[in-house]
């Protein structure tokens, strides 16, 4: 029995052998007075601590519980320890909520949050970056009115959350998005989005480069391949024959093996250290071995001349130096015609160091000068092709270059010639003696 029942029953039974005491002493009018004033005391006693506790109830809150008598103060210590237990569970709930809120917000992916009817009930600020939404005005619309894009509203139609869903956005930045739909109860559902804008250019990098490479091999295996076969049909192969298909077969062969080169010199360059090893090298002697090497490819078709060489050598990977080196000045002999001038600089400028390249050449539009060092990229496919390169040259020399911490700049007009320079910061320079 209830402690409050239990001493009002003892408090009744009290007044009630006090009331029968009286009327059998100073008779039956006496004793229901007393009882009755017993009973309008204990009344108002009640009514005193049922106004207090309706008052509490208004407001409840632990630290303003009354303080009560008799059984009433065991009412309010009960009400006491479930408000003090109700005001902890409810700041464990709104700690719970305000990690999730947070954890929400940090996300590097948008999270939408979408009702049965797919009105957006919160997103997190990576949402409002991916479809452009508006975190306090479009809250409480319908997500299909806000995202308009192509077979987005056939896609949260179809409630197929399986496979997400591929956009490709164009304002305000061109932006590649993995949407997909995940129910989380039986109402509501999250709308996530993933930008995938990085990983979609490596595939396409990836599908060109396999592209590229089995089209770069075709020709030469088509044409040795062709030759062998007439080879193989001859009985006796001539000796005129012989002598006209094995030097263009050894050109077709060698073309593969350049090819092949530069493919292992790219995915060593791509899969090792960001940084190169650090040695002296000198500029002086390099700058002779480029012009030496320049001499020969030229085939005294060209002038070379070796320009400017300033008293100051490198810090860095000399074989890889001179790879990239090398590659600009083939690239300016292949592209130069008959007559033409090639110079090789080695100069400081304001502190930093810096290698060109200039030719007399054919030139490169300025469109194509920002995707030269993608791999593969020919400005004139039949004439680069005829020039004996491979596609790939800037693209080792782009790699190069970064593990140097150095910067390629590039100048050219139309048919008056182009100027490739390589700019190296303060630090890389490295004294003489």
């Amino acid at each position: 029995m209830r402690p409050l029942l239990l001493r009002s029953l003892y408090w009744l039974a009290g007044v009630g052998a006090a009331a029968a005491l009286a009327a059998l002493l100073f008779g039956w009018a006496v004793g229901l007075a007393l009882a009755l004033l017993a009973a309008l005391i204990g009344l108002g006693f009640h009514l005193y601590y049922l106004d207090k506790l309706l008052a509490w109830l208004d407001n409840p809150a632990p630290e303003r519980t009354p303080e009560g008598m008799g059984g009433w103060q065991d009412v309010f210590s009960a009400l006491y320890r479930q408000s003090r237990q109700q005001t902890m569970a409810q700041k464990k709930l709104s700690s719970a909520l305000e990690r999730f809120i947070n954890a929400g917000e940090a996300m590097p992916d948008g999270v939408v949050v979408l009702d049965e009817h797919d009105r957006i009930e919160w997103l997190n600020p990576m949402a409002v970056d991916h479809f452009q939404l508006d975190r306090k005005r479009d809250v409480g619309n319908m997500v299909a009115n806000l995202v308009r894009q192509p077979g987005f509203h056939d896609y949260l139609l179809a409630q197929n959350y399986s496979q997400p869903l591929i956009l490709r956005l164009s304002q305000p930045v061109e932006q590649v998005l993995a949407v997909q739909l995940v129910p989380f109860d039986s109402t509501r559902k999250l709308l996530i989005s993933r930008d995938i804008t990085q990983l979609d250019r490596v595939q396409t990098v990836h599908r060109d480069f396999v592209a590229n490479v089995s089209h770069e091999l075709r020709t030469p295996l088509t044409v040795i391949g062709g030759f062998l076969e007439t080879l193989a049909d001859m009985d006796a192969p001539e000796p005129d024959v012989t002598r006209q298909f094995l030097p263009m077969m050894m050109e077709q062969a060698k073309r593969m093996q350049s090819l092949v080169e530069d493919l292992l010199t790219l995915s060593r360059l791509e899969n090792g250290s960001k940084t190169a090893s650090q040695e002296k090298v000198d500029m002086a002697a390099l700058l002779n071995t480029l012009r030496v090497e320049a001499e020969g490819l030229s085939q005294g078709r060209h002038q070379i001349i070796l320009g400017d060489c300033d008293a100051a050598n490198l810090w860095g990977n000399a074989n890889e130096l001179h790879s990239a080196f090398g590659n600009l000045v083939s690239n300016a002999v292949r592209y130069t015609p008959e007559g033409g001038r090639i110079r090789l600089d080695w100069r400081l400028d304001k502190g930093r160091g810096v290698f060109s390249v200039s030719d007399t050449g054919i030139g490169i539009a300025p469109q194509h000068i920002p995707r030269l060092t993608e791999r593969f990229y020919r400005v004139d496919r039949g004439r680069s092709r005829g020039t004996g390169g491979t596609g790939l040259g800037l693209a080792i020399v782009k790699h190069v270059l970064a593990r140097h911490h150095a910067r390629l700049d590039v100048h050219s007009e139309l048919e008056r010639g182009s100027t490739f320079s390589v700019w190296f910061n303060a630090d890389h320079l490295a004294p003489t003696a």
